[in-house]
């Protein structure tokens, strides 16, 4: 299990229907980036030195200072979408190969090369802005029936990364909620909400969600 990037990028135009400004654009870089934990969300901090998001609302803060996507699933959307996809065209930062981002458990932990300890979050929920980058018709829905959306991940020890880092699991929770399990969830099962609570690792946003439909 290893990187096979580490990609960040700025805030870019996005002209497809409006959509403005936007920080999905992440491209490979070489050499060393720092990892550290950002502050609050709303200020647009993330995790990796030299990126940023636009939409602060939504994206950024602690519980979404990185975001990986494994090459393995990038490779199924290359040969359904028949196009070739670039490492960090999901706005990713890492790009994985070897690890199962999807079947990853919520507070499961990642040793990323010597130093940087990462805790898997929780899912990436698609938005308009990723259906108007990849400029698809109707990509919400078909990224959402996949449920292969990839893991936000929080900063444990930070340090430094670069592509080529092995990637350890070093921790693994005593529950059964995947990253997938969360997002089917949260989108197309809500059913499956109140199983989420087992997860302590959870975001509290994404813990209140569950406890309303616990509670109903």
């Amino acid at each position: 299990m290893k990187l096979l990037s580490v990609n960040i990028g700025r805030p870019r135009s996005n002209p497809w229907k409006g959509l403005g400004l936007t920080g999905i654009d992440k491209r490979p870089v070489t050499g060393p980036v720092a990892v550290v934990a950002p502050g609050r969300k709303g200020t647009g901090e993330v995790g990796l030195a030299g990126d940023r998001v636009y939409d602060v609302k939504h994206h950024g803060g602690p519980d979404q200072a990185v975001y990986a996507y494994a090459r393995e699933d990038l490779d199924r959307w290359e040969a359904g979408l028949g196009r070739p996809l670039a490492n960090g065209v999901f706005g990713e930062n890492l790009t994985t190969s070897g690890l199962d981002v999807n079947g990853a458990l919520v507070g499961e932990r990642w040793r990323v090369g010597p130093d940087v300890v990462l805790e898997v979050s929780c899912p990436r929920i698609p938005c308009g802005t990723f259906q108007g980058w990849l400029e698809r018709e109707g990509w919400i829905k078909e990224f959402t029936r996949a449920a292969v959306p990839g893991a936000y991940l929080r900063v444990v020890e930070p340090g430094d990364i670069r592509a080529d880092d092995p990637v350890e699991i070093v921790y693994r929770p005593d529950h059964d909620v995947t990253v997938a399990l969360a997002f089917r969830a949260f989108t197309l099962e809500p059913d499956l909400l109140p199983r989420l609570l087992a997860a302590d690792a959870l975001p509290e946003e994404g813990k209140e969600v569950a406890r309303r439909r616990t509670t109903r």
